[in-house]
C-alpha cells in the first residue's frame, strides 16, 4: 500500500487492499479502508461501523476514536438489546444506571439488555480509542444478567486447552444468564490453535497487538494489530502467531449458553 499524500489525499501506488469481504462467511477489514459515520448521540467521534447484520452477523461491533470533547450523553443501548464497551487505549468515563465509573486502556463494560450506557472522554485534551458491541438479547426463564465493569489486568490467565503458549482471558462470567462472553487470546510468537476450529458461533475480533496468520475457511491470510475479523457460524478457523517478540493477541466476542432455535 503506497503512502498517502497529504496535500492531495491521494496515495503513491496503484489503490488496493488487504479487505476480504464474503458474507456470512468471514471477512478482514483492515483499518485502512475504514471511513467514518455520523450516527445521532456521538459527538465529535471518528466511529467506524465494522461487523453488521448486512455481513450476516447477529451483532453489531463499532471501532471509535473519541477526540477533545468526544461523547455519547444521549445514551446507547435499547430496551432488549445488549451492549458491551471496551477502552483500547486513553482514559473513559462511563455511565449506566446512573452508576459513574472510570475505563482506562484494557478496562470494559457490559450492559444488560435495556440499560443505557453513556460514555465521554476523559483523557486530558487527548483522544481515546474505544471498541463497541451490541446485540439483541436471548432472554431465559430464570435467568438474567448484570452490570460488569472490569479489567484484564484483573483477570485470570488461563492456559488455553492446556498450551502454556496460548492464554485466555474470560471478561465476562459463564452463568447461564448471558447469552454471549468477550474473551482475549493471546499467542506467543510460534503458538498456535490446537487443531482448525468448525462451530456454530460466530466472531467478531479486533486485533489487539501483533501479528498472526488466520486460516479461514481453509485459506490463510495475515492479519496484524489494528485489523478486524469477522467470522461466521461454520467457517474453519484458527491462527498461528508470527512476528518477533510480540504477542498476537485478540479481543473477540462469542454467542453461548442457548439452545439453536429451529
Amino acid at each position: 500500500m503506497g503512502y498517502r499524500n497529504k496535500n492531495t489525499g491521494y496515495v503513491s501506488d496503484i489503490l488496493a487492499s488487504r479487505s476480504v469481504i464474503k458474507r456470512a462467511n468471514y471477512a478482514i477489514i483492515p483499518p485502512d479502508g475504514l471511513v467514518n459515520n455520523s450516527i445521532p448521540g456521538f459527538e465529535n467521534c471518528e466511529l467506524s461501523i465494522l461487523a453488521t447484520p448486512k455481513l450476516g452477523a447477529s451483532f453489531v461491533d463499532y471501532i471509535i476514536t473519541l477526540l477533545d470533547g468526544g461523547q455519547n450523553k444521549a445514551g446507547f443501548g435499547a430496551p432488549g438489546v445488549e451492549t458491551f464497551f471496551y477502552c483500547l487505549d486513553g482514559r473513559i468515563t462511563v455511565w449506566a444506571d446512573e452508576a459513574k465509573h472510570t475505563l482506562e486502556a484494557g478496562g470494559y463494560i457490559y450492559c444488560p439488555a435495556g440499560v443505557i450506557l453513556k460514555f465521554e472522554n476523559d483523557n486530558g485534551g487527548a483522544n481515546s480509542e474505544a471498541f463497541l458491541y451490541k446485540k439483541k438479547y436471548e432472554a431465559v426463564a430464570g435467568y438474567e444478567t448484570h452490570i460488569i465493569v472490569n479489567n484484564v489486568a484483573n483477570l485470570e490467565k488461563i492456559a488455553y486447552e492446556g498450551m502454556e503458549d496460548v492464554i485466555l482471558q474470560n471478561l465476562l462470567p459463564a452463568d447461564l444468564g448471558f447469552d454471549m462472553n468477550f474473551h482475549i487470546l493471546s499467542f506467543e510468537p510460534g503458538a498456535c490453535h490446537g487443531y482448525i476450529e468448525t462451530h456454530y458461533q460466530e466472531h467478531g475480533a479486533y486485533m489487539l497487538s501483533g501479528e498472526g496468520v488466520y486460516n479461514l475457511d481453509n485459506e490463510w491470510v495475515p492479519v496484524k494489530k489494528g485489523d478486524y475479523l469477522f467470522m461466521g457460524a461454520y467457517v474453519p478457523q484458527a491462527t498461528y502467531a508470527v512476528g518477533r517478540g510480540e504477542a498476537f493477541s485478540y479481543l473477540y466476542s462469542k454467542d453461548c449458553n442457548r439452545d439453536p432455535q429451529l
